[in-house]
């Protein structure tokens, strides 16, 4: 049985099976509204439900008074009170089956995996995206592009290796001519380029690659626009990209970059912030009702960003950008 749902205020409406949750359906409608783990976990798909009933199971992530539209299903027919919507086609998702060109141990838990496509291949795709490696089980990993979109006959990706892990334990034995099937694009982390208020970047770890996907884009695009980057880590191997760091220092006016690490003397060492990147921004900025941030880690990080800009520091809600870094298997359309 098919429900239909409705987006409040709009003539707009889809299907949606029973048991099927209502993010999976309006994206198979080619109707995007923001998201990003699709576990449940971030709450980046909050939303309002103005009329019907739907299943919403608890979670920590929900807001009072919202619902997660990527575990919630419809019980009637429902009419959706989105944050956001905008029309995507989903035909624009490919599949490839791209080769490994450069695999190099970035940091003692991180390899930075260069892909390449078949030959005449572009993959297209927004800075800040991520695509979705399919395993020989079937199963998939989601990953974000750190590469801009300019360089569309690649794919890079920086993968922190997590203990047992399906798919990293195995990332560092690939070589050269190993072939990878990848989806993509998936996720709406993506550069407000209707903005121009200035730019603050919180990332932890490998949160880090779909930031520098936005910055290249910025500086292929020649925007001018002041960008501060926190990125933060145990030590400083934990900053395993730094050339991509003295690269946007020289070609973006107005970039500062923040390393904050929870090692006193390395901390120390670079000039940087020692402790914790909620409280490198708080010691960083006393009012941020002005920026935007965009903020990418796991979930306890982004949480603790997202309370710490918002709650202290005036920052628009509206204007808080997050991709939440779930481990484990992608959930699937």
């Amino acid at each position: 049985m098919a429900y239909d749902i409705r987006i409040a205020g709009t003539d707009l409406h889809f299907a949606c099976e029973a048991g099927q949750n209502l993010l999976d359906a309006a994206l198979r409608a080619g109707i995007e509204m923001p998201y990003s783990c699709r576990k449940g976990v971030c709450g980046n798909c909050a939303g309002g439900v103005a009329a019907g009933e739907v299943a919403s199971p608890p979670s920590e992530a929900k807001p009072a008074g919202q619902h997660l539209y990527c575990q919630c299903t419809p019980l009637s027919d429902v009419e959706l009170a989105p944050a956001a919507w905008h029309r995507i086609d989903p035909a624009a998702r490919k599949t490839f089956t791209a080769k490994v060109f450069r695999n190099t141990l970035a940091s003692a838990d991180v390899n930075v995996l260069q892909l390449r496509l078949p030959a005449g291949q572009r993959a297209k795709f927004k800075a800040g995206q991520y695509l979705q490696v399919t395993l020989p089980d079937g199963s998939r990993r989601s990953y974000s592009m750190a590469n801009p979109p300019h360089e569309s006959d690649g794919l890079q990706l920086h993968i922190r290796h997590v203990p047992g892990g399906a798919f990293t334990q195995v990332v560092p034995t690939l070589k050269p001519g190993d072939t990878l099937q990848v989806e993509l694009p998936f996720g709406n982390f993506e550069l407000k380029e209707e903005l121009s208020a200035p730019m603050l970047c919180v990332v932890g770890g490998t949160g880090f690659a779909p930031v520098k996907s936005l910055l290249d884009d910025l500086v292929k695009k020649k925007v001018q626009r002041p960008v501060t980057l926190l990125w933060g880590g145990r030590d400083r191997g934990g900053l395993y990209l730094m050339p991509a760091v003295e690269r946007w220092r020289k070609l973006l006016p107005g970039f500062t970059f923040v390393p904050v690490l929870e090692d006193a003397a390395d901390a120390a060492a670079l000039g940087g912030f020692h402790g914790r990147v909620d409280d490198a921004l708080r010691a960083h900025s006393s009012d941020l009702s002005a920026h935007e941030v965009y903020c990418c880690g796991s979930p306890p990080m982004v949480a603790a960003v997202k309370k710490a800009a918002v709650d202290e520091r005036g920052l628009d809600p509206r204007h808080f950008f997050s991709d939440v870094f779930v481990p484990g298997p992608a959930a699937a359309l």
